[in-house]
């Protein structure tokens, strides 16, 4: 298996590069340069195999023996996964009408980037270990992601881990978890801006050659390819429990940065039987847009009830755009470097009834949320978080078939969001017995402008010495 860069980049590399990689040196993100395919029969055998297992088979294909052998990485997996608070890691729960809820927020820190990134730490710890090697971490984080990372990250010896968050847009418990992590390794950043912000300024620190090669930079936001790599297979995973092969399914995917639900598109090409993928948002609304018009246009970010998906721009979007322009890089490039300077871009009709015979998407403002949130504890007792609720909502909105199964993402558990889940539904969701001190620990963070050098001249200053 070898990666390209949907900007054009020449050289092909393998895992092990693009893992330590992140970003490619053109900008743009990297992808199999072919997806491996599982038949009808590969799929229906993965009915019979836990999480772990079914973690093997699917990633297996993208990672090259040379870098890491079949013990290793099952080792590497079982590891990953000993973190969470259920055997079935990712258990399914049924809503009735044929939906289904798949619970992706059993690990360490309650939310889905766990479910990638409790497998990322070790395996960077393994590939810089053969290799002699230090790297930093540098990442924007919108809530979720930066302490998942720090999580899987902290206390590791051939990492310097720094992330970026926009400074009072998390909610508390968020914020928190990153910033009451006490190892000399982590550093949160709370900048001054948006999450856009944040995640512009980790992209100008990988465009910075210079600063990017000395401090080895690296990503573990889900441009990062091993981030999606691992996503995948919950999408497998919770398919074959609802009747795949023999039967499609549809996914709902409450989304920000295009990330997650871009993990279901990877697997529909792969071969699973994937009917829908339903994409929710909130009234941050550029995704929804652009599946209803063409047309991709920035419009400033409100902050809502559900702060991980206040983004306008969708970093992984690019990945599908690639798809959708049939590889052509230098299309790509344009309409992207279009994007940065205009904040807009649109595709022709033919381009966007090809993305709608797969995607659907909905929009649902905070008002709208705590409603649904609030249905779904009165009729069922179900808690469910405000992002998790976008989803569910989305996805009864805009299925097609009814006879299809639909599966809804729940990506975090509702005490990360007590607020807006009390003010839903009257109960304030406790944190789990792990977290329960959380809101009476030290904090160590620092606030910064939004300001490339200032973030650098931290970096350099907090991290450690390079030959």
């Amino acid at each position: 298996m070898k990666y390209i860069s949907t900007r054009g980049e020449n050289s092909s590399l393998d895992f092990d590069d693009v893992l330590i990689s992140g970003l490619a040196s053109d900008g743009g993100l990297y992808l199999p340069d072919a997806w491996p395919q599982f038949s009808g029969s590969g799929i229906s055998a993965m009915k019979n195999l836990n999480y772990r297992e079914t973690a093997f088979q699917v990633m297996r294909p993208f990672i090259n023996q040379d870098c890491i052998d079949n013990p290793t990485l099952q080792n590497l997996i079982d590891d990953a996964y000993s973190h969470f608070d259920c055997d079935d890691v990712a258990p399914l729960v049924d809503l009735g009408n044929n939906q289904w809820m798949l619970e992706l927020f059993h690990g360490p820190t309650l939310a889905f980037k766990d479910m990638a990134m409790q497998f990322l730490g070790p395996v960077f710890d393994c590939v810089l270990e053969k290799r002699g090697r230090r790297a930093t971490i540098v990442g924007a984080t919108s809530g979720d992601t930066g302490s998942a990372a720090i999580e899987a990250c902290r206390g590791r010896k051939a990492l310097d881990v720094f992330i970026l968050y926009p400074h009072g847009r998390v909610s508390d418990v968020q914020r928190m978890q990153m910033t009451t992590v006490d190892d000399n390794n982590v550093h949160a950043i709370a900048v001054n801006g948006t999450f856009d912000d944040c995640q512009d300024l980790v992209k100008a620190m990988f465009n910075d050659k210079p600063f990017r090669e000395k401090w080895n930079l690296s990503a573990v936001n889900s441009i990062n390819w091993a981030r999606i790599c691992a996503q995948i297979v919950y999408y497998f995973y919770a398919a074959v429990r609802v009747g795949a092969p023999e039967r499609d399914v549809a996914f709902a995917v409450p989304t920000g940065n295009f990330g997650n639900v871009f993990a279901g598109y990877a697997a529909r090409k792969m071969g699973l039987p994937i009917r829908q993928l339903i994409v929710g948002t909130n009234k941050n609304d550029i995704l929804h847009r652009f599946f209803s018009t063409g047309t991709m246009k920035m419009d400033g970010v409100d902050p809502t009830i559900s702060p991980s998906m206040d983004i306008q721009i969708s970093s992984n979007f690019e990945r599908l755009l690639f798809d959708l322009f049939n590889h052509d890089s230098e299309k790509l490039s344009r309409t992207m470097t279009a994007f940065r300077e205009t904040g807009e871009f649109s595709v022709d009709d033919e381009i966007l009834q090809t993305a709608k015979q797969l995607f659907s998407s909905a929009r649902f403002d905070d008002n709208q949320t705590r409603a649904l949130m609030a249905g779904l504890y009165l009729k069922q007792n179900i808690l469910m978080d405000p992002h998790s609720a976008v989803g569910l909502a989305a996805g009864r909105a805009c299925i097609k078939d009814e006879d299809t199964p639909l599966v809804s993402l729940a990506t975090a558990h509702p005490a990360k969001f007590p607020e807006a889940t009390e003010q839903a539904t009257g109960v304030h969701p406790e944190l789990p017995h792990h977290l329960s001190d959380l809101m009476t620990r030290p904090e160590h963070f620092d606030v910064l402008d939004n300001d490339l050098t200032a973030v650098q001249n931290f970096i350099q200053t907090k991290s450690e010495p390079r030959p």
